[in-house]
């Protein structure tokens, strides 16, 4: 094995799991999760050599990650697809009968929230630090917790309002 492929793979077990949360964030999907995991990896791959250590490598791949979710997003949009709507989030969720019905209940309830909230809330779940969080997604630290406490108070409303139902 080569040093980079080596690398890669320290990489690649250090994130996949945290990467997958993201993208299955912004999707609702296991199987678009997955592919937006690959791809994610794919580009990491690619530009591995690219990477200048200025940031953590986490952070890096994070960007990497929800410009590839956010492409996905506007290529969905544009073929008039919500991927986000509650038919498809009730059938994605129904394929994870295997998982605990809580988690697939938050990541249901995630799914409805806007794009930039679903990316903060995923890197809160991840335990990623505030510093980071703020570095990836573009806002002050405090700014953040105070993002973060909105965007729990409208994921509890998301999810009491589903518990009635």
């Amino acid at each position: 094995m080569t040093h980079k492929e080596t690398l890669f793979g320290d990489i690649f077990k250090a994130n996949s799991k945290k990467i997958y949360h993201l993208c299955y964030g912004y999707t609702g999907d296991d199987d678009a999760a997955n592919d937006l995991m690959q791809e994610t990896f794919m580009k990491v791959w690619q530009n591995l050599d690219k990477f200048r250590n200025q940031a953590m490598i986490s952070t890096w791949i994070y960007r990497i990650a929800v410009n590839t979710c956010l492409s996905w997003l506007r290529v969905e949009k544009r073929q008039a697809k919500d991927p986000l709507t509650n038919d498809i989030i009730e059938n994605s969720i129904e394929e994870f009968s295997d998982k605990n019905e809580q988690v697939d209940k938050l990541y249901k309830c995630i799914a409805q929230l806007e794009e930039h909230e679903r990316l903060i809330i995923t890197m809160v779940l991840d335990e990623l630090p505030y510093a980071e969080i703020a570095e990836i997604s573009g806002v002050s630290e405090g700014n953040l917790r105070v993002k973060i406490h909105r965007i729990k108070n409208k994921l509890t409303e998301i999810y009491n309002r589903y518990e009635r139902f």
